[in-house]
């Protein structure tokens, strides 16, 4: 654990958060209150990216006491426990990004539907 990254819980992170976000936010949406919605995915995805860092943080923790328990005087994980971090987060930021490029698509649809 302290030298491999999670790749399970990062393809995760990658594929489930955005579509989640867009279903929260799409009855919003329709009701024309766009940062509302903006807010009810963005919520999701960042919800989701932080309960990963909290499990990631969790899981490596446990592995340096493993490594300690064993009697090894230095047990740094590799990458460093900031960059798992950033993984994540980089994930998150990307997919409001998209959640918001979306958002302004739906947005010009319903204004020239309007028209």
């Amino acid at each position: 654990m302290l030298h491999e990254l999670s790749w399970r819980w990062i393809v995760l992170m990658a594929v489930g958060p955005l579509p989640v976000g867009v279903l929260a936010s799409w009855p919003v949406w329709r009701r024309r209150e766009t940062v509302l919605g903006n807010i009810a995915g963005t919520v999701v995805i960042l919800g989701t990216a932080f309960a990963l860092i909290f499990r990631e943080s969790t899981a490596l923790d446990v592995a340096q006491r493993n490594c300690f328990d064993a009697g090894f005087a230095v047990c740094t994980p590799t990458p460093t426990a900031f960059a798992r971090y950033a993984i994540y987060a980089s994930i998150g930021m990307a997919q409001v990004v998209a959640l918001f490029l979306i958002s302004l698509n739906f947005e010009r649809r319903i204004r020239e539907r309007d028209y």
